[in-house]
């Protein structure tokens, strides 16, 4: 570290490191258990490998750009608003992965018989790069000429002849952007539709497991109480997202609509490590709540650490085609055990 940081830069600085050793760590493990455990691979955990892509970006780029920005580098106008965008893209493919994970499990449980015929493999692949390229647009828009540009040309202190500026998120960002568009337009609507979506979810559940068993081959109740225990833990999700996310908002709207307001140093980064944070805990959380992924990451810690049960590895194989209807529904319920 540089000499003569302050302790509480280098305090940031040394969080900032934990948590993007644990976000790729941690992202990593979780989009290995997808691909070594056939039980994960349907069209939710799709979704959470694509929000999980984008943590362990997080991780591997915008936390170490984050670091380096706070040292007070200077650096070219348009690099540091790329490194701006970076993060906007990132936070929004974020959401738009948790808006679908709420979509895909409305559906499953809306219509559970005909769910695997409505939403395939490839429509989820269609709905993943639809996600990811709205979050390009909206997270590159001040690229286009929605920035602090021409107010810092203006001022005349900040920039010089040759656009150079002491890289900060504030300094190129517009907070008109980043309130009124970014938040008001596509974080805020977002978060307050999967609140309804899971609100109806639950609803639907509780609804179903009140009801009598009439049928003798399958008991809803099992498959609407795997689906409650899912829709809590990612509904989970979504809530650590908010309160980590919802605080640097806030401050930006108080920097917006109260600009003689002073936001402390030590809130400024609470704030930030909250954001960051974020790409840290989701496979904590899966480990902890969801069955499947614990297993997996157990499979991924013999295989790759200890070395162990190389024919874990190996999908297992066998006929289907002597099975009854009945037998493959069943199997699709089991499918689904967490």
């Amino acid at each position: 570290m540089p000499p003569g940081l302050p302790s509480s830069k280098a305090l940031y600085i040394v969080m900032e490191v934990v948590i993007a050793l644990l976000s790729v760590v941690g992202n990593v493990m979780v989009v290995l258990a997808v691909r070594i455990s056939r039980s994960l691979r349907d069209t939710t955990f799709c979704f959470i490998v694509s929000l999980a892509l984008a943590d362990i970006a997080v991780g591997a780029l915008v936390i170490p750009l984050a670091i380096t920005i706070s040292i007070g580098l200077q650096t070219h106008f348009y690099s540091c608003l790329l490194v701006a965008c970076t993060v906007l893209v990132l936070t929004q493919s974020s959401i738009l992965a948790l808006l679908a994970i709420a979509f895909d499990r409305y559906l499953r449980v809306k219509i559970p018989m005909s769910y695997k015929r409505v939403v395939t493999p490839r429509r989820a692949g269609l709905a993943v790069l639809f996600c990811w390229l709205v979050s390009i647009v909206v997270g590159l828009m001040p690229m286009l000429g929605w920035n602090n540009l021409q107010s810092l040309r203006d001022n005349g202190s900040l920039v010089t002849e040759d656009l150079l500026v002491t890289c900060a998120f504030e300094t190129v960002i517009s907070m008109d952007y980043m309130v009124y568009f970014n938040f008001f337009g596509w974080v805020l609507p977002p978060l307050l539709l999967m609140l309804a979506i899971y609100i109806e979810i639950f609803y639907m559940i509780h609804k179903q497991l009140n009801k009598k068993v009439t049928d003798s081959h399958i008991d809803p109740r099992r498959y609407y109480g795997k689906e409650l225990k899912l829709a809590k833990s990612l509904a989970l999700v979504l809530f650590l997202f908010a309160i980590s996310w919802l605080p640097l908002h806030i401050l930006n709207c108080i920097t917006l609509f109260c600009p003689t307001c002073e936001n402390p140093e030590v809130i400024m980064y609470t704030a930030i490590i909250l954001t960051h944070g974020n790409s840290a805990v989701n496979p904590i959380v899966y480990a902890f709540r969801i069955k499947k992924f614990r297993t997996a990451f157990r499979k991924i810690w013999k295989l790759y650490v200890l070395c162990q049960d190389p024919a874990a590895r190996l999908p297992q194989r066998g006929s289907q085609r002597g099975r009854s209807n009945d037998t493959r529904l069943r199997q699709n319920y089991d499918d689904d055990d967490l």
